[in-house]
């Protein structure tokens, strides 16, 4: 039996994933071995500029070299085809749609989805994700979708063979963009910053590291107009913010750093508490958001990681907190 039935008559699931990066995954593994019979909405491709696409961020990764077991390394989108079919193995189902509204008054809650219909969850796991700024350049774009030497983020990339010993840039004024220059300086020969202001907007001790690095400059007033490179970046146009002359710079490798947009324009209404960018407020521990029984994990409550190893701990906490908030009201 796939749900239970309240005390209205009506059937209604145990638990409802919306979302299928490594935390709705990881979130539907816990919950499958529970017996909970989890569906997962996985959700449809899309552009924003960049593709969105069922499996997240990662199904835009190339190689992935810093999650545990695979010491080769692993294609993102291998490594979330392992994600989806361990899921399903145990018994998950999935829904090849979006949820696009949600009414959360009480549990069983009602969840519409982009194909029309509704489904009824006695327990939901937020697991949508967040998707990274892009400039919006098409050579941009063409570049971070095929693993030519453009990212948005140098922590998961930074490190990988091509960008050892070579001129990198970072496009960014604000403490992500110093965090990922100062982690790029330990692996490229040079590292740009560009800044299309001629001051940084991060906090103080983040522009002390970063100028004070021999190995990074800044590149004031300025924006990236053009991506070079036919198969792999080899340089970018910059225009000037002051006068709008152009020049070139050769770099290996760009990372784009202004930011990420939590996936939560779905919970509009909902009831569900986001902070002043976004994300889904959690409390104070747990999974658990200011509703009873809805529950989120991964990137859409975490602004500051953005790891597919923490997003996936944070899905096994959620499964865990959801199938004990369950029992403890006698649904198994």
């Amino acid at each position: 039996m796939s749900g239970s039935t309240h005390a209205g008559g009506e059937a209604a699931e145990r638990v409802v994933i919306i979302g299928s990066g490594p935390a709705g995954w990881t979130a539907a593994i816990y919950a499958a071995r529970a017996n909970l019979s989890p569906i997962v909405y996985e959700g449809v491709p899309s552009a924003n500029p960049a593709p969105v696409l069922p499996g997240g961020q990662l199904m835009l990764t190339t190689e992935v070299e810093n999650y545990p077991g695979f010491p080769e390394g692993v294609s993102g989108t291998e490594l979330m085809e392992l994600f989806r079919a361990q899921a399903m193995r145990f018994g998950t189902r999935v829904v090849g749609e979006n949820i696009e509204r949600c009414e959360l008054g009480g549990s069983p809650f009602t969840l519409h989805s982009s194909g029309g219909s509704t489904v009824r969850a006695h327990a939901v796991i937020l697991a949508t994700g967040a998707t990274a700024n892009w400039i919006g350049l098409p050579s941009e774009l063409r570049l971070a979708t095929t693993g030519g030497g453009v990212s948005a983020c140098a922590v998961c990339d930074g490190a990988l063979p091509p960008f050892r010993d070579q001129p990198l840039a970072v496009v960014g004024g604000g403490d992500t963009a110093m965090e990922e220059a100062s982690y790029l300086a330990k692996f490229g020969s040079k590292v740009y910053v560009i800044h299309r202001r001629g001051e940084l907007r991060a906090s103080k001790a983040m522009q002390d590291r970063v100028l004070a690095n021999p190995k990074i400059e800044m590149v004031w007033n300025s924006r990236v107009s053009d991506v070079l490179g036919k198969d792999f970046i080899e340089g970018i146009e910059l225009t000037s913010t002051i006068d709008g002359s152009t020049r070139s710079l050769p770099v290996r490798g760009l990372f784009i750093a202004i930011g990420h947009s939590p996936a939560t324009g779905f919970l509009s209404g909902s009831g569900v508490e986001l902070d002043e960018a976004g994300y889904v407020r959690l409390r104070t521990r747990g999974s658990m958001t200011n509703i009873e029984g809805v529950f989120a994990a991964g990137d859409v409550a975490d602004s500051v990681y953005r790891q597919a190893i923490t997003a996936s701990g944070m899905g096994c906490q959620a499964a865990i907190e959801s199938e004990r908030w369950l029992a403890a009201r006698g649904i198994h």
